[in-house]
């Protein structure tokens, strides 16, 4: 094999560039095993360095069936990495494997992908190879028995990677295009209403402390006495927990309506929203 079928094969097998792969095999007077692990060294290093930036872009991936789905999100420091061909290939990848993983991020990190180096070691050398942080974020599987799952992807990039995606779970022993109809409006208004909670018992008590300690603030120099003040807290607060917990939602297709009554008006018997989760690149 010539130098230059060394530099070309090495390119492929680490994505690196002509330059790095010609002194490195220069370096190993032209072994490629040798050459490969040069690079990756040099990989890890310079994947080592760009993990101090900020990645707040990139992309969702949602993978499964109807009985288990999951849900990935990918992070990249521009938009434009987030569209590149080898990006999204891992992403698709990635999000196999996270579906098969049920989203335990360690068991993730470990697994071979199909060119047998594992996720973390691929990921390092996606980021040496383009340049950017890349990190994993945010990931979910909902699996419940009795349960089938509903997804929707904002923002598409290609198949199933999107900007946004949401997965809802209904629990039900019917199957009907009612049913069908109904999951497909609620992933749709899930990310159109972000909802915080299922119900507002569910909302997280961090989140509503700094949302009274937010109408504190804002009443504290409104001059009005103090029950008049309390009565207005209250009254926000509760007004807070209804617009963001999702069964008391007005219900995106007729605002007059709320979700909970959509849900009464689909009369199926034991018909719940078992749970849902919804992820968006940026917030």
């Amino acid at each position: 094999m010539s130098q230059i079928e060394k530099v070309k094969e090495l390119r492929r097998i680490t994505g690196a560039g002509f330059k790095d792969c010609n002194s490195a095999l220069k370096e190993t007077s032209g072994d490629l095993e040798k050459a490969v692990e040069i690079l990756r060294v040099k990989g890890i290093t310079k994947a080592s360095k760009k993990m101090a930036r900020e990645a707040k872009e990139g992309v969702i991936a949602i993978s499964g069936n109807e009985e288990k789905s999951s849900l990935i999100e990918i992070n990249c420091e521009t938009d434009f990495v987030a569209k590149n061909d080898d990006f999204i290939s891992f992403v698709k990848e990635l999000s196999e494997i996270n579906n098969h993983c049920s989203s335990d991020i360690d068991k993730l990190n470990n697994f071979k992908m199909k060119n047998e180096k594992t996720v973390n070691d691929n990921l390092i050398s996606l980021i040496a190879k383009i340049g950017e942080k890349i990190t994993i974020g945010k990931v979910k599987t909902i699996n419940n028995s009795e349960c089938h799952n509903y997804i929707y992807q904002h923002s598409i990039i290609k198949d199933n990677v999107s900007k946004l995606g949401v997965i809802v779970s209904l629990k039900t022993t019917v199957q009907n295009d009612k049913i069908k109809t109904f999951g497909k409006q609620l992933s749709m208004h899930i990310a159109a209403s972000n909802p915080l909670a299922l119900t507002q018992e569910n909302i997280k008590k961090e989140i509503i402390d700094k949302e009274e300690e937010l109408i504190s603030e804002e009443l504290k120099n409104s001059g009005k006495p103090a029950e008049i003040a309390k009565k207005i807290a209250l009254g926000k607060i509760n007004k807070f927990k209804q617009e963001n917990s999702l069964l008391t939602q007005d219900w995106v297709m007729d605002p007059k309506k709320k979700v909970k009554d959509i849900l009464n008006e689909i009369n199926i018997q034991n018909l719940e929203i078992k749970e849902f989760v919804r992820i968006k690149i940026g917030e």
